[in-house]
């Protein structure tokens, strides 16, 4: 009988590392079945309820957000399944996670590296993850047996032990070109009525934009909210149906708009293609797309924004939108892409790694979701590259999505206050958590820990655990721990001082970053050299 995987509370089954940090046993699933899509949700929604403080999430009458984790995946050696060919057990255990929704603007990011600009929770858990990665490197170079990295075959580099994978969770499909998701009109249910219920399984970012709405743009899309109940199809002849669009609104739109889309300017997806052409009766069976709010670079294609299908371009790189000052974050999409391609390890520990540090999976949770979406995205958009340096490669990670949906996410919040008339908003505040031993968990609004005012701006208090700067120096602490002649070739003898020194020195990582950019990501925003110049 198969175990799914539960918290380390129910199991009963609790163990602990050498640096006190618990994790939890199952027993094991047949080779190539080591877990499920639903399993790994489940284990992040109970870490999320009995880990996190209540401190930073959202208010359940008002609020909703998004949660984003990274689960290390630990099978038996080979040794332990000769030993114990029977009994087998595979070791699943959040390592980091993350809340959030907000980013933000150009106007308030800092040279100091002291402030998150990104704190969707995709972000988070990322920066969380590096965090704990920090420690395990530590752990490493201390020759301490419990951490995940064993030694390589250069002079102060590591690489993952082979029985551990890392695999990604996230309760929402990632804000940008993943998200430009067909809405499908059932076959056989041409008239149905839909509930602005049945509608909340929208892309939870776009939703969250209608604050960064102008002024005439935010009436519109408020008065079209308010109809809660929509048709989805008319029943005339005369060429227009209804579609549903951001925000729970609708509007009527021409099906012959289609065919006057300029393929120049905008493509729709081989997905939203395909169905249209099994669809009979003249009538398209894909009637829209649900709407991303992050925005195309600036000086690359921008979207067509024609109703219906044509309103976004696919396979475009994007930047999130910010309370009217635009931000120089890339969507999650983006980075996810970025990360298939890089590793999730940033250029920092790459002068330590052989290997870049890929995720074996992404999972997503129960949302408005497209497979064909999903890996065009993280995947197709970067899968012709060549000429990467030696251990760089596009993965072709696993993308599943559970059948679990988020007790905090929009759609749940949204059924579970169908009477409320009290405004729906994104929680303010981002919560990370690291599987470290001091100080795993940090909550932060604006960029800065929550609680800080603007006076204490600038302190050490104000920071997050994961900002830039407190990272930076995390990995400074690393380096000094370690003998000269221990260390890797790019950081031995070498006269770095800033944070940009560091990370241009990581010089394979940066020769596939220019490679990756050259090749898939042309219009990919950086920040510049004066907000990297810190130390």
């Amino acid at each position: 009988m198969q175990n799914k995987a539960v918290g380390f509370e129910e199991m009963g089954v609790v163990h602990q590392c050498c640096n006190g940090i618990q994790f939890c046993l199952e027993p094991a699933f047949a080779p190539g079945d080591m877990w499920s899509a639903d399993e790994i949700a489940e284990l992040c929604y109970l870490h999320y309820r009995t880990r996190l403080p209540k401190q930073g999430k959202p208010d359940p009458n008002r609020e909703w957000t998004s949660l984003a984790a990274v689960v290390k995946v630990e099978s038996a050696t080979q040794k332990e399944v000769l030993a114990s060919p029977g009994n087998l057990q595979v070791m699943k255990e959040v390592v980091a996670m993350g809340t959030g929704t907000k980013c933000i603007g150009q106007s308030k990011m800092r040279k100091t590296g002291d402030i998150l600009n990104d704190s969707h929770a995709e972000i988070v858990a990322k920066r969380s993850f590096q965090r704990y990665l920090l420690h395990q490197m530590w752990l490493a170079a201390s020759h301490q047996q419990c951490s995940i990295f064993i030694p390589g075959t250069e002079t102060g580099k590591w690489k993952l032990k082979p029985s551990i994978v890392f695999v990604f969770f996230c309760s929402h499909t990632p804000c940008g070109d993943a998200s430009i998701i067909p809405i499908s009109e059932p076959e056989n249910q041409l008239s149905k009525l839909v509930t602005g219920d049945d509608a909340a399984g929208q892309s939870a970012e776009c939703r969250s934009n209608r604050d960064h709405l102008g002024p005439e743009d935010k009436r519109k899309s408020e008065k079209m909210a308010s109809n809660h109940i929509i048709k989805r199809m008319k029943t005339g002849d005369d060429g227009y149906f209804s579609v549903i669009t951001e925000d729970l609104a609708f509007q009527q739109v021409s099906a012959k708009r289609e065919e006057d889309t300029n393929p120049k300017n905008c493509e729709c997806s081989g997905e939203m293609q395909t169905a249209n052409k099994k669809t009979g009766l003249g009538r398209p069976k894909v009637v829209d797309v649900y709407r991303t709010g992050a925005k195309c670079v600036p000086g690359e294609l921008g979207d067509a924004r024609v109703p219906g299908l044509g309103y976004h371009c696919v396979g475009l790189l994007r930047v999130k939108p910010g309370r009217g000052d635009r931000t120089c974050s890339m969507s999650c999409s983006d980075k996810l892409a970025r990360w298939n391609v890089l590793g999730c390890q940033g250029a920092l520990l790459m002068h330590f790694l052989q290997y870049p540090l890929y995720l074996s999976a992404i999972i997503v949770g129960k949302c408005p979701y497209s497979q064909e979406a999903m890996q065009r995205a993280i995947i197709e958009r970067c899968q012709h590259i060549s000429f990467l340096p030696d251990g760089f490669l596009t993965q072709k990670v696993k993308l599943l999505q559970s059948d679990l949906r988020f007790e905090h996410s929009r759609q749940a919040i949204q059924e579970a206050r169908t009477n409320s008339k009290t405004k729906l908003v994104p929680c303010s505040a981002a919560i990370s958590w690291s599987a470290v031993p001091e100080q795993p968990l940090d909550v932060t609004s604006d960029g800065f820990r929550q609680g800080t005012t603007k006076k204490g701006i600038g302190s050490h208090q104000s920071r997050s655990k994961i900002c830039k700067v407190e990272l930076f120096h995390t990995f400074q602490k690393l380096v000094t721990n370690i003998s000269q002649e221990d260390l890797p070739d790019t950081l031995r003898m070498k006269t770095l001082e800033t944070y940009w020194d560091y990370k241009e020195a990581a010089l394979n990582y940066q020769e596939a970053w220019k490679v990756l950019r050259s090749q898939a990501l042309l219009g990919w925003v950086k920040n510049a050299k004066e907000y990297l110049h810190f130390t």
